[in-house]
């Protein structure tokens, strides 16, 4: 039982406040006691015991007991499984997963009224007991009541020692590491203010001393919340957005599961435009509030309003803009069993065997989803209605993906990052040296317009093709005040081209076709965020692009193979020589 899977102690530590929270408790403190110990040739400060306290409805004996017992409690049959607890499995089995003694004082009637029991793995061995410790009236330790806040009418105090399996070794350390999971597990609790949280690490033998002390705030990883633990400028406000379809910025599924109808709703969420701006020679995911984003990617799986697991399989792992779109999938308890809840409540794990489902595999010799969810019934398989919730967050997983992409669509006039001028502005200067030459474009022409005019026109061409308003507001002001000729920006097009060119407002808007594998192989692969990314992942990037340079060249090649001989052929040979004379003069690095 002491290897029953918990992550750490956190996750442990969150099976008591579930307790709490569902005995109705309106506070819950995470106590953590050092002791001075000697380490090495030093005395050090180490955790000596944790303890939670709440202002719930407190247990009487009976439960008390219960309580202490594997695999009992007071909400194992199906009728009661409206709650976050259920398995009867929480407070033996997370205690004992970090120490050797759990002790539990509980109380109805005023703190004076306290029952007490506990459990000894070292007596349990010794066989000094053997079954649950009958509960008898004790005192609670003044220590506690020194410490703690909230020792209200009723009430329950949990309090671990000889801990020997938590891999912190300080109270400080504990709560650091437990703040922003505890706060994204009950972010619903804490954001609805139906519960506080108080954590606090202090010395046992100086109660008075108080060595780290917090409130949890939430933490949301979908990011629509405001007033939450992620940094300034987003810690007040939200700093995603909803994706809304139809008006609704939820997906609701009915589930018919054992006669009983049942919903499980899915919520979509990305970055807000604002959270995607660099700050000086930084990218938003070096901001304070891009690494906070940083530790909360994967799609979150909430029973009851409280998280289990964020689940990270759909997440591509090497690529930096993942922090920056939200899932949330929602169920109720009844559930449980359907989406293969874990009875330490960390993982669906039925549900996450599903979402990273490869559905075309499936759907071999032509089969239709539909045809597929028919056979999934017919045998009965428990994923069949499962399956259009992870159709739903594949589908729609790629349009956050493409909408978060857009966000950085008309940027490159702002990249430093390479030495010397922008391709913009080098561009612009050689289009200047042919037009000396005598060279003219069609373009050229409406350079002689009015500025505001030049710049409205680029504007609403930008916007047509994709880029958000802010973007192109400032692409378009940028590139009239830098007199620049040439934009570059990405879009779907609706062709095989891998490109196109627009002559607007005097400038040339080119724009990359992001549907062509040479988007995929060449533009896209190098125009990637690259903090944080290993030297292998950029090793293979820079690979795959010169591979798809190579393939380009090949296809134009096979183009002009394929053309009849005789002009036609001819005008293909030539154009490509007069490209090549250009793009050479277009390419040659400034001196």
């Amino acid at each position: 039982m002491r290897d029953n899977g918990y992550k750490n102690a956190a996750y442990a530590l969150a099976e008591l406040m579930d307790n709490s929270i569902q005995a109705g408790a309106k506070t819950v403190e995470l106590l953590c006691g050092e002791k001075k110990q000697q380490v090495g040739s030093r005395m050090r400060s180490r955790i000596h015991q944790i303890a939670v306290l709440d202002n719930g409805s407190g247990m009487d004996a009976t439960v008390l007991r219960l309580a202490l017992q594997f695999g009992n409690g007071t909400h194992l049959q199906e009728e009661k499984h409206t709650g976050i607890g259920r398995f009867g499995m929480g407070l033996p089995s997370s205690s004992v997963s970090q120490c050797q003694r759990v002790e539990v004082w509980t109380w109805q009637y005023g703190v004076e009224n306290a029952f007490y029991s506990y459990l000894d793995l070292n007596e349990i061995k010794t066989q000094h007991i053997n079954e649950v410790p009958e509960p008898q009236p004790k005192p609670i330790p003044s220590i506690w009541q020194q410490v703690g806040k909230n020792f209200d009418h009723s009430g329950t105090l949990v309090v671990w020692s000889d801990i020997d399996r938590c891999m912190w070794k300080t109270g400080k350390t504990i709560i650091d590491n437990s703040e922003l999971l505890i706060g994204r597990m009950y972010r619903k609790f804490l954001d609805a203010g139906e519960v506080a949280i108080r954590m606090l690490a202090f010395d046992l033998e100086n109660p008075n001393t108080v060595i780290e002390e917090k409130s949890a705030k939430p933490n949301d990883p979908g990011y629509l919340m405001a007033n939450t633990s992620c940094p300034a400028p987003f810690g007040k406000q939200s700093m995603f957005q909803p994706w809304e379809e139809a008006g609704q910025y939820e997906a609701v599924f009915t589930i018919d599961f054992r006669d009983r109808q049942h919903e499980v709703k899915v919520r979509f969420s990305y970055a807000k435009e604002e959270a995607r701006q660099a700050s000086g020679n930084k990218n938003p995911g070096d901001l304070p509030h891009g690494k906070h984003a940083a530790k909360n990617i994967g799609v979150s799986v909430v029973r009851a309003g409280r998280e289990l697991d964020l689940d990270q399989s759909l997440v591509i792992k090497y690529d930096p803009t993942e922090r920056w779109w939200g899932i949330e999938v929602e169920f109720p308890p009844s559930l449980d069993d359907l989406f293969g809840v874990t009875n330490n409540k960390q993982s669906a794990r039925n549900f996450a065997e599903l979402i990273n489902i490869d559905i075309e595999s499936m759907l071999q010799g032509g089969k239709s989803i539909v045809q597929f969810k028919e056979e999934l019934k017919e045998d009965e398989d428990p994923r069949e209605p499962l399956l259009e919730i992870a159709i739903k967050i594949n589908t729609q997983l790629s349009t956050l993906r493409k909408l978060i992409k857009a966000q950085r669509k008309g940027t490159r006039t702002k990249n430093n990052r390479c030495p010397g001028s922008s391709p913009e502005k080098q561009a612009t200067r050689v289009t200047e040296n042919r037009k000396q030459d005598g060279y003219k474009g069609t373009s050229d022409k409406d350079e002689y317009l009015p500025a505001l005019e030049r710049q409205t026109t680029i504007e609403k061409t930008l916007t047509e093709a994709g880029v958000t308003e802010n973007q192109a507001k400032e692409l378009a002001a940028t590139t009239i005040s830098d007199n620049l000729k040439y934009v570059f920006v990405d879009a779907d097009l609706d062709n095989p081209a891998f490109f196109s060119v627009k002559p607007k407002g005097g400038a040339i808007v080119i724009t990359f076709n992001t549907k062509h594998p040479a988007y995929e192989n060449l533009v896209e692969i190098l125009e990637d965020e690259v903090d944080n990314v290993d030297t292998e992942t950029l090793r293979s990037r820079l690979t795959n692009s010169l591979k798809g340079l190579k393939l380009l060249l090949a296809a134009w090649a096979r183009y002009e193979d394929e053309q009849p001989k005789g002009k036609r052929r001819q005008d293909t040979q030539d154009a490509r020589v007069d490209w090549g004379r250009i793009a050479r003069q277009f390419l040659e690095r400034e001196e």
